[in-house]
């Protein structure tokens, strides 16, 4: 959290800077005390139950999701035009192996979160009617990913991003295809992770990062020679906590 003394004056835009190397930034607590989510929930059928039908559960407060702690103030950011909305797919891969989550590698001369890992995904046309319409529609430009492969199955709460986008993930059980056309210009890569792997808190680290605006405390789960962190690592840390209880 900022130095800040109240969320009325926490500062809305703190993103990393041009060239910001977040893998260089030091551990300060491994997660693998928590409880890791159970194999049988991983199942597609037993996950969409879960999904569609959730206990109760609170979604994590982290440096970035300040709309829980602060919603009045995000409303008005957002009457002001200070805020985008914007939804990305969570795209749970139907494999034989088990779920996988499909990953995008952004291009590096993007203006926000430029080469950073994330889900396909983007800010809302005035034409789409949902965010799931958004989640679909950018997952499909992005990476090619057919909509009629997608089984919307539900959603996570709004995470708001130090960029100013308030982000719906919309999960989704998808059909592997045999590629993906991705649009060069955004998009550098796409690649899968195992979703046990990201569901699993022993993968899970917190690091923090101090700067002139304060101290930014962010979630990474590096994966092989991936380093999953900041919204993406976020999102997938809210969705381990709706399917741990």
């Amino acid at each position: 959290m900022s130095k800040a003394s109240s969320p009325d004056q926490i500062p809305l835009n703190v993103a990393a800077p041009p060239g910001f190397d977040a893998e260089v930034i030091p551990i300060h607590l491994r997660c693998s005390e928590d409880p890791k989510v159970s194999h049988q929930i991983l199942q597609p059928e037993q996950l969409r139950q879960r999904i569609q039908n959730p206990p109760q559960w609170q979604p994590e407060i982290t440096d970035e999701n300040r709309h829980v702690i602060a919603a009045d103030i995000i409303a008005k950011r957002q009457a002001a035009g200070k805020i985008t909305q914007a939804a990305v797919l969570i795209p749970l891969l139907l494999k034989e192996g088990g779920l996988s989550v499909l990953l995008t590698q952004r291009t590096q001369h993007l203006h926000d979160h430029a080469g950073q890992i994330s889900f396909p995904g983007g800010r809302m046309d005035p034409e789409d009617i949902t965010p799931e319409n958004t989640a679909l529609r950018e997952s499909q430009e992005e990476i090619g990913l057919n909509p009629a492969n997608v089984e919307i199955i539900g959603h996570l709460p709004q995470y708001l991003t130090v960029s100013g986008y308030s982000v719906t993930p919309v999960i989704g059980l998808v059909q592997a295809q045999t590629e993906y056309l991705h649009d060069e210009f955004e998009v550098a890569d796409v690649f899968e992770v195992p979703l046990s792997f990201l569901m699993d808190p022993a993968n899970h680290q917190v690091r923090i990062w101090q700067s002139e605006q304060g101290m930014r405390r962010f979630y990474a789960m590096p994966y092989e020679n991936r380093f999953i962190w900041g919204a993406t690592a976020g999102m997938l840390r809210n969705l381990y906590h709706l399917l741990k209880v």
